[in-house]
Parts: C-alpha cells; sequence; structure tokens
C-alpha cells in the first residue's frame, strides 16, 4: 500500500510530537526512534555533528543537568515535494527548569526545527536536522556547560 500525502504529514507530525516527548521524559535509548542512525544536525554555536550517538550526547550534555523540561512543538509546515524526502518546518518553544538548589532558576529557548526525513525500517526518521534558536530568556546557567 503506498503512502498517500494525509499519511506522511500525519506520521511526520506524529514523530515531532514523540521526539519532544522523549527528551522531556529523558528516554535516550527511544531516539532512534525518531533519528537515523546516520542523522547530521546543526544545532548552531558550534554544535553540529554526524550520528545518533553524537546527537544522543548533546542531548544529554544540557537535559542531563538541568530538572524538569518541556519542548512545545507548533505550526508544523510539512512540504512533500519529493515524497520520498519529506521536508518538516516547526517552531520550538522549550523550558528547562533548575535542578536540586536551583530548582526556582528557568530558561527558555525559543525557534525552528527544520527536519529532512526518510522511510526507515517502515518508519519515518529525522536525516538532517537545522535549529535555529532566536530568543534566549532566563537563567542559561540552568543548561550552561562549564567544562
Amino acid at each position: 500500500m503506498t503512502e498517500g500525502a494525509a499519511d506522511i504529514r500525519a506520521a511526520v507530525s506524529d514523530q515531532l510530537g514523540r521526539f519532544a516527548r522523549l527528551l522531556d521524559t529523558r528516554q535516550w535509548d527511544g531516539l532512534d526512534s525518531v533519528f537515523a542512525e546516520d542523522v547530521r544536525f546543526d544545532y548552531g554555536e558550534g554544535r553540529t555533528g554526524s550520528g545518533l550517538a553524537a546527537l544522543r550526547a548533546m542531548f544529554r550534555r544540557y537535559l542531563d543537568r538541568c530538572g524538569p523540561s518541556q519542548h512545545l512543538l507548533g505550526s508544523p509546515i510539512i512540504d512533500l515535494g519529493d515524497p520520498a524526502m519529506p521536508l518538516s518546518a516547526c517552531y520550538v518553544q522549550a523550558r528547562h527548569i533548575g535542578a536540586g538548589d536551583g530548582a526556582a532558576n528557568w530558561f527558555d529557548t525559543s525557534g525552528e526545527y527544520r527536519d529532512s526525513w526518510r522511510r526507515d525500517g517502515g518508519t519515518w526518521r529525522i536525516v538532517r536536522r537545522i535549529a535555529d534558536f532566536r530568543l534566549f530568556v532566563g537563567d542559561p546557567g540552568v543548561i550552561a556547560f562549564d567544562g
């Protein structure tokens, strides 16, 4: 059975939601359900790389040091110009709460994820992500890495 445009759009939208929940519940092993093993990524400010292990390590570098987080993805646009490799763009707003003695601190980021997708093992997975963060509010120490 061939997937129609509505099926692809629904699958990509579901995967974006799954990604946000995996981050916020720190289910690092589940990231392979959303990202291809050979994913390439650019989160700006030198945070670029390739491979799922490198992406997982980058997420952990920031999120393992903070308390709860909530990643909200919205206003998705899914381009099916090439149905074999859909493109998506969605806004992201992420709230990060401090851990331990810093639990009263917070740091918000807002921007956009631009993703390229590939059907992989029966599942749509991200093969390329470009993150463009435009707004930062609060205490960056909540997720900052000291060395």
